[in-house]
């Protein structure tokens, strides 16, 4: 089943699982996320619903922002909209408030935000570049890119060569992170792993696209292919003969 939710990123914490073992965690404020818009195949060609997040007041929005969630019958105007396609929008209806009791553990879920932004920086700090050699003359060049040039059978710059430029602040979506607790008490979902942005930033959660495969419990006594007595020569008469 399709799961999503609108939150908020609170900061990285360390936790204890049962075995004792620490685990890097990402607490994120999740809803409370009201349905503003359902959309159906029949209507619209595709199943999806609308969720929005964060009270905001209404002289903050635009006429049409606020023609669109009155038409829902929002008393309380959000902030925050995002449309999540789903296969099956039947269990939702317009006005439900999702909370973070969507997601249980051991769910596991995409993690999109918008990065840290990091203004405008040079080729070390933006792509790990190397330095030039202070010992003979480098002069003011030293954390500059170098030439670019391919020669004069290209005559130009080959697209995707590094270069400054603008650092972040852009959409990141990170895959396949497991849901390691549900605090349905305080609305907190932790996820294990880091998340894209900063402390506070919007973050859409969403089950994840990924296929995750059961590992099934290893059987003792397997026969290994490595071992001599086990590798067959299809040579000698006798394997023939099997």
């Amino acid at each position: 089943m399709e799961k999503a939710i609108i939150g908020k990123k609170i900061g990285m914490t360390q936790i204890f699982d049962e075995a004792g073992h620490v685990v890097p965690v990402t607490l994120i404020q999740a809803g409370p996320c009201t349905v503003v818009q359902k959309k159906t195949a029949e209507k619209d060609g595709y199943e999806a619903i609308q969720l929005g997040f964060e009270t905001v007041p209404e002289r903050k929005l635009t006429k049409p922002e606020q023609g669109h969630q009155k038409k829902a019958g929002l008393t309380e105007f959000k902030k925050v909209l995002k449309e999540f396609p789903l296969e099956d929008c039947s269990k939702y209806e317009v006005g439900d408030q999702l909370t973070a009791n969507v997601f249980a553990v051991g769910d596991f879920v995409d993690v999109t935000g918008t990065s840290k932004g990091h203004g405008y920086q040079g080729v070390i700090k933006r792509f790990g570049a190397h330095r030039l050699k202070e010992t003979h003359g480098s002069g003011p060049v030293v954390r500059q890119v170098g030439s670019l040039g391919a020669t004069s059978h290209m005559s130009k710059i080959i697209k995707g060569t590094i270069g400054a430029g603008q650092m972040g602040n852009e959409q990141v979506t990170v895959q396949n992170l497991d849901v390691v607790q549900v605090d349905e008490e305080l609305g907190l979902i932790a996820v294990r792993g880091a998340i894209p942005g900063p402390k506070g930033g919007v973050v859409f959660v969403k089950n994840t696209v990924k296929t995750n495969v059961e590992k099934k419990a290893t059987e003792i006594g397997r026969v290994n292919p490595q071992k001599a007595s086990a590798r067959v020569n299809p040579q000698k008469a006798s394997a023939r003969n099997k």
